[in-house]
C-alpha cells in the first residue's frame, strides 16, 4: 500500500480510537460531527473507487481535458504543497447522507485499501503520468495525485476530529 494512504488509515484509526457513539455524534453548532466527517471521507474514497472501476471497465482514462490554469494552481496548492483550504463546502455527492456510524467505521479502512489497489491497477494500465479522471474541483488527476489529494484531505479532517475531541475534553 502507498505509504501516505497507510499513514492516513493509521491516523484515522488513532484519532477515533475509543470514541463512544455519543462522542462520534457530538458537534459544534452548524458543524459536522465526527461520524459525519468520517462518512464524508468514506464517500470521497467510494467515488474514487467507482471512478477507477469505470476507467478499467471502459479500458481508458476518463479525464475530460487537460487542467485549466485555475485547476493547476489548486492542484499545486493541495497536491503539491499539501495545503487544504478551510471553509470550502464539500461537493454534494460527498456530503454525509446519514449512514450509521458503525457502518462507516467498518468500511473506511478497507475502502482506502481498495482505492489504493484500484489506483495502482489504473496506473499500471495507463501509465504514471496519465490523468485518470476528474476531481470535481481540482480537475484531472494522475493516480499519484489522487493518492496525495486523499492524504492531504484526510489529514485535514483528522485534525478537525482531534479538535472536536479536545473541545469535548474541555467541556468535561
Amino acid at each position: 500500500m502507498d505509504p501516505r494512504l497507510r499513514q492516513l488509515q493509521d491516523s484515522i484509526s488513532s484519532c477515533i480510537r475509543d470514541m463512544s457513539p455519543e462522542q462520534l455524534a457530538w458537534a459544534l453548532p452548524e458543524k459536522w460531527n465526527a461520524a459525519q466527517v468520517l462518512e464524508h471521507l468514506l464517500l470521497t474514497y467510494t467515488g474514487t473507487v467507482k471512478g477507477c472501476e469505470r476507467c478499467l471497465e471502459v479500458g481508458k482514462p476518463l479525464a475530460k481535458s487537460p487542467p485549466t490554469l485555475r485547476q493547476r494552481v489548486r492542484i499545486t496548492a493541495i497536491v503539491g504543497l499539501g495545503y487544504m483550504p478551510e471553509g470550502r463546502p464539500a461537493p454534494e455527492r460527498s456530503r454525509p447522507k446519514g449512514l450509521p456510524a458503525e457502518k462507516v467505521l467498518a468500511e473506511i479502512g478497507p475502502k482506502i485499501a481498495a482505492m489504493d489497489e484500484l489506483l495502482t491497477q489504473c496506473e499500471n494500465r495507463y501509465g504514471r503520468v496519465t490523468c485518470l479522471m476528474d476531481h470535481p474541483v481540482l480537475g484531472p488527476l494522475t493516480a499519484q495525485q489522487w493518492r496525495k489529494f486523499h492524504w492531504v484531505h484526510g489529514r485535514h479532517h483528522v485534525r478537525q476530529i482531534r479538535a472536536m475531541r479536545a473541545h469535548m475534553e474541555q467541556e468535561k
